[in-house]
């Protein structure tokens, strides 16, 4: 008798530590998922000329523009420049990589915690060769000292933003931080 309530004792122990591992391993994968994924992006293309941006256009540049946010945070995170190479070009891709280079020299970095954009189309070459936006971010921005954080604030960012066309995707050529303006 003592045997089997034995028995049964481990077994209950093993099936709790079993739904336990696997309760844990779910909230894991759940928070990979979600810091894996890109910022949530709303493209405004009402007053956009001289060219109108077509939806599928409108779509593409929300999507880009989400994973170059995506990128550039890992980038920023991990002083991995080779990440930069999908969305970014030109002077917006230089700039991250001497950010990276400081980050990697003192040993102090930034971290982005993304909450979003709204992005206004301003400019929309006659070609398709150049869209120039305004973005509206919200960021939470951490700076670390090697893994310590040493300042945090809540922030709500605006950029002016030139994308241009790759062969697959738009890229971000240049990002440049502005005063907030009120419309």
């Amino acid at each position: 008798m003592r045997k089997l309530a034995i028995t049964i004792l481990r077994r209950l122990i093993l099936l709790l530590a079993a739904g336990l591992v696997i309760v844990c391993f779910s909230f894991l994968q759940s928070q990979i998922h979600a810091a894996s994924e890109a910022p949530k992006v709303d493209l405004n293309p009402d007053n956009v000329g001289p060219r109108a941006i077509e939806e599928f256009t409108s779509k593409t540049i929300a999507r880009d523009y989400a994973n170059a946010w995506k990128t550039m945070a890992e980038a920023l995170d991990k002083n991995r420049v080779d990440l930069l190479d999908g969305y970014f070009t030109g002077f917006a891709k230089d700039k991250l990589t001497q950010l990276i280079a400081q980050q990697k020299q003192t040993g102090v970095r930034i971290r982005y915690d993304d909450r979003g954009h709204k992005l206004d189309a301003l400019f929309y070459s006659p070609s398709g060769d150049a869209m120039q936006l305004r973005d509206r971010a919200q960021l939470g921005i951490e700076i670390l000292d090697g893994g310590k954080v040493i300042h945090n604030e809540e922030a709500n960012m605006q950029y002016l933003v030139l994308m241009t066309p790759g062969a697959d995707r738009w890229l971000v050529r240049d990002l440049v931080t502005t005063p907030e303006v009120k419309p």
